[in-house]
């Protein structure tokens, strides 16, 4: 499906959800609002998008910004070149945003992932948990007012490598 055709089709499809649409080089981008991710992922399966690859998930942390964190996710197709990037700015120091392990279970690993690096929690993560730090550490590594030489308490002896 043409770049163009994606972008319009789900203009008209999430109505006041949709923030902005453009396309950078090779990809078309939409921003939408937190309450439009879950109507819009359930169209992108759907034809003629067939948008039904959760490539990837991220997050960007702008303190400046009123909308301090932005998720990304990175949609593909199974069967054309088609790519989607989605962004969904996010309000406040303890952002949430609901999590979408129930129709792409990898978006269980990113949401703990970015959970645990930027503290946006994820309404119905299964299991919502540190991925890569231990349950201990203290804060999310990096986000940007994170304190750069900041002591983190000692890891229990059971837990040592």
């Amino acid at each position: 499906m043409e770049k163009t055709a994606i972008l319009s089709g789900l203009a008209g499809a999430l109505g006041d959800g949709l923030l902005a649409a453009n396309e950078s080089p090779g990809l078309p981008v939409i921003a939408i609002k937190p309450e439009a991710l879950l109507p819009l992922v359930r169209t992108l399966r759907e034809q003629p998008y067939g948008l039904g690859i959760l490539l990837d998930l991220t997050c960007l942390d702008d303190p400046g910004s009123p909308q301090r964190f932005t998720i990304v996710y990175h949609f593909a197709s199974f069967v054309s070149p088609a790519r989607l990037r989605v962004k969904i700015p996010l309000e406040g120091s303890q952002p949430v945003v609901d999590s979408l392990t129930a129709l792409w279970p990898n978006a269980g690993w990113l949401e703990r992932e970015v959970y645990d690096l930027f503290g946006v929690r994820f309404r119905g993560h299964p299991d919502l948990r540190r991925l890569l730090l231990y349950e201990g550490f203290e804060g999310h590594p990096l986000r940007k007012d994170y304190p750069l030489r900041k002591h983190q308490p000692r890891l229990p002896e059971a837990v040592k490598p």
